[in-house]
């Protein structure tokens, strides 16, 4: 190969993440409602580069909520999915885009640790919980929203 043919291009590492695509890490986060007994499962997708939230639903932990988030995301145009491996990722998630393993997800692992160290009813052993399925959604909705988007309550 001639040294005269060969091209090279210098950029900043943000427009090269931009050119290869949006990368989201989805997770989801297990709490309950009147009892253990009412699982609700708080499912969350963020960029993983800036940590930013894309989208979040709550539901069960089947595969049509799963689905739900991933209408949401439809718009961003995401072209890789880390995950921690969850049945519903690996049977909606094209292969080639889907990457399962804890060393990609380290961002949303952390804000389910503010979460839970904010948000009393989201602990597991706690006293708080919710009467409710429409009132527990709320009130983390309202927190998600305040603190990751910037909206006031």
């Amino acid at each position: 190969m001639n040294p005269e043919h060969i091209t090279v291009e210098m950029c900043r590492s943000e427009v090269l993440d931009y050119r290869r695509g949006l990368t989201s890490e989805l997770d989801e986060m297990w709490s309950f409602v009147q009892s253990k007994a009412h699982p609700r499962w708080l499912w969350h997708a963020i960029d993983h580069h800036t940590g930013t939230v894309l989208g979040y639903v709550f539901g069960r932990r089947k595969d049509d909520v799963f689905l739900r988030l991933q209408q949401l995301l439809e718009p961003f145009g995401i072209t890789k999915f880390y995950t921690d491996g969850w049945g519903a990722y690996e049977r909606h998630l094209a292969a080639e885009q889907h990457q399962v393993g804890k060393e990609n997800t380290q961002k949303i692992e952390s804000k389910y640790i503010n979460l839970r160290t904010r948000i009393k009813w989201l602990v597991r052993r706690t006293l708080c919980f919710s009467e409710t399925e429409r009132m527990h959604d709320l009130v983390i909705g309202l927190f998600i929203n305040r603190y990751e988007f910037g909206r006031p309550l």
